[in-house]
């Protein structure tokens, strides 16, 4: 099997404090993708840097304290790569891979964007330059006999079973007709050709959200997001046995506003 968990941790420190590191250790899978991490390496203290029975490799923001995505594996990575071929975006925390027999996962943080304003901008200009490279990634993976698997925190609800409150968050970054659409053409077969593992196998069920805000009630009341996903190949969809949201159990043993994502694979890890 193959058991891969994507967690946006808010600040890996902050999460290591509310115990993350528990959760790390009680994990089953063999790949691990973290978004914001928020720190450079050197910051962490080495129980995060370095877990125990985990190969671990960071790809910060060169704005410190901003961003950052990892990936922690089992196994020793064959090849590791920061960026996606983007002058703007390589050095902006935001994309890093690595690849592991017969597949490669990558850590994604899709920039958030707010509606109107500059920071919309750049998340439009990183949805323009990131399909083509997913695109390629999928070929390029299919001549090399290799499955793809981006893992993290897209930023996208796709439809209105991904979102609790979706009437009152059409004209918001993150819900926006022209982002659901761009996440269309990343399914579309003719284009993109990925698969969202976690719809696949749950293609009826409103959510299961992933992202709360720490406001009010919106975690004990479930109203929530789907957006951090597990993206596929077609043919790694396909074998996708079952996959799932750990969402704590309570607002307090929440170590992130957001909740790791896990999908196993009948598949050599």
């Amino acid at each position: 099997m193959l058991t891969v968990t994507t967690a946006n941790v808010n600040g890996l420190r902050a999460a290591v404090r509310k115990g993350f590191l528990g959760w790390l250790a009680g994990s089953p899978a063999d790949v691990i993708c973290l978004q914001e991490v928020r720190a450079e390496e050197d910051q962490l203290p080495p129980e995060a840097r370095s877990p125990d029975g985990w190969h671990s490799v960071f790809a910060p923001s060169a704005a410190r304290g901003r961003a950052g995505v990892a990936v922690l594996t089992r196994r020793p990575p064959e090849a590791v790569r920061v960026g996606f071929g983007s002058e703007e975006f390589d050095a902006s925390g935001r994309y890093l891979e690595v690849d592991l027999p017969g597949v490669t996962v990558a850590s994604l943080y899709l920039p958030s964007g707010e509606t109107g304003t500059p920071r919309q901008e750049e998340k439009e200009r990183f949805l323009d330059a990131f399909l083509p490279y997913l695109t390629a990634l999928r070929e390029r993976a299919a001549a090399e006999g290799r499955e793809v698997a981006v893992c993290g925190d897209w930023n996208i609800a796709h439809h209105e079973a991904d979102l609790k409150n979706w009437r009152a968050n059409r004209r918001t970054a993150g819900f926006l007709p022209e982002e659901r659409a761009w996440l269309s053409r990343v399914y579309d077969p003719a284009e993109g050709g990925y698969t969202d593992v976690v719809r696949a196998l749950h293609p009826d069920q409103e959510g299961p959200y992933s992202w709360w805000s720490y406001r009010g009630r919106s975690f004990d009341n479930d109203t929530g997001w789907r957006i951090d996903l597990i993206v596929t190949t077609p043919g790694l969809a396909t074998r996708a046995l079952k996959a799932y949201v750990e969402r704590a159990t309570t607002h307090d043993a929440r170590w992130s506003d957001h909740a790791p994502v896990t999908a196993v694979f009948d598949t050599p890890a």
